[in-house]
């Protein structure tokens, strides 16, 4: 199957040509005939497989041949996403499909200036591409308009559809008519979210292309088991083994990620840090960097998770595991993009290890152990003291083995431990 077998229009093919996209990939395939003749789909893939594409295309399309401008303040197609960098990246994706056409696409978010946009929008888009509160922050003030939408997307419909979204969907699903085309993508779908996407969708047909949770094949993956105080160390040891390389580095907060990123700049790497104290300013600032080649190392919290798209980015790192365990498979999705080669390593500490249990039952597969072993109850430290260390190993490095001081205890001295506490 090639584009032009799908019924693409002559701009849009000439603008993938242009773009070096040559041939549909597995989730394109099978979601653009699908949505070109009007279904709602619900489309699974992994993440860096095009899903955008998947869902942009059709509707780029099918606008095309619409006649007419919209409305003033009249919206034809909406698409949601739960980031600021996920929606910026959709736009911008969007944009070069509809590259010499007269497709009006815009993009609200918050953290940018809030009257620029409703200027944008009295002229009336085509496509819209919203975060949730800022698109709500617009219809309160009725800068915007809903009810001429034929099209609704929601990417990354499991986070969308999240308790943390759903009060803003609720708001915002009704001002659309009943009859439109809407479509939900992602690379995670738990069963929950599954069952209440049924309200968004009318006859939906799903379409896989790997089991959700099932990072990308050419996703090589690691795990250190280290304590939280020698994490920082282990990474500048692995960061400086592929300095030539960029990489991705997850924070589960946003205060250790602005104070790691200080880490690895006084330690001499050119980074920078991306989470919710920053402004979007800042944001697109360290993203336009980090893509441009100028920042090896870019530090993050979950922000990043979804909508960073740069294929250079060769290592991902989970510094922290995140709490919530499909966010580790859309982390590493991060590299290993656009058919590229790419390697996820992860720590893991005392006090980490029902986040990795959960994690390995979502992708159904153990992540290989490049050091240390697995910590048992006995191992995680009380709260307040500093717990056991492990001596390190490369990013595929071999299994190493406990330190001498600080590590933690083999299996007879914890038993002796025990006992002389209990006297």
């Amino acid at each position: 199957m090639t584009f032009e077998t799908l019924g693409l229009p002559a701009r849009i093919l000439k603008n993938l040509a242009e773009m070096g996209i040559s041939d549909p990939s597995p989730i394109q395939a099978k979601a653009i005939p699908l949505a070109m003749e009007g279904r709602d789909v619900m489309g699974l893939a992994q993440t860096g497989t095009g899903k955008t594409a998947a869902f942009g295309l059709p509707i780029v399309s099918k606008l095309l041949r619409l006649e007419g401008r919209p409305d003033p303040k009249s919206v034809r197609g909406l698409v949601l996403a739960p980031t600021r960098e996920l929606a910026g990246q959709i736009r911008d994706n969007l944009r070069a499909y509809a590259e010499g056409t007269s497709l009006r696409i815009n993009l609200v978010v918050g953290g940018a200036g809030i009257n620029g946009q409703i200027n944008r929008l009295q002229r009336g888009t085509d496509v819209l591409v919203a975060t949730p509160g800022r698109l709500i922050d617009l219809l309160d003030r009725r800068a915007v308009r809903l009810d001429k939408a034929k099209f609704l997307v929601l990417d990354e419909a499991d986070q969308m559809l999240d308790l943390g979204f759903i009060h803003a969907l609720r708001r915002i699903a009704p001002l659309l008519p009943k009859e439109r085309q809407t479509m939900l993508f992602s690379a995670t779908m738990p069963k929950q979210m599954a069952e209440l996407s049924e309200a968004y969708l009318t006859d939906a047909v799903r379409v896989e292309t790997a089991p959700p949770g099932k990072p990308a094949d050419k996703i090589e993956q690691f795990l250190h088991f280290v304590v939280q105080s020698e994490k920082a160390g282990l990474l500048k040891e692995h960061l400086a083994e592929h300095r030539s390389d960029q990489a991705l580095v997850f924070s589960r907060t946003k205060h250790g990620a602005e104070k790691l990123m200080k880490g690895l700049v006084a330690a001499g790497f050119e980074a920078a840090s991306i989470h919710g104290n920053k402004s979007q300013g800042q944001r697109d600032r360290a993203i336009k960097a980090f893509r441009a080649g100028e920042l090896m190392v870019l530090v993050a919290t979950d922000v990043a998770a979804r909508g960073i798209d740069i294929p250079e980015v060769r290592y991902v790192y989970n510094f922290d595991l995140p709490n919530v365990p499909d966010n580790y498979v859309h982390r590493i999705g991060r590299t290993a993009r656009a058919g590229r080669d790419g390697t996820a390593i992860a720590y893991c500490a005392p006090d980490e290890m029902g986040e990795l249990k959960a994690i390995q039952k979502v992708m159904k597969r153990d992540i290989p152990v490049a050091s240390g072993r697995p910590w048992d109850p006995v191992d995680a430290p009380k709260k307040g003291r500093p717990g056991g260390g492990r001596r390190r190993g490369g990013p595929g490095g071999g299994g190493g083995q406990a330190k001498k001081q600080g590590g933690a205890p083999k299996s007879g001295q914890r038993r002796r431990n025990r006992r002389s506490k209990a006297a």
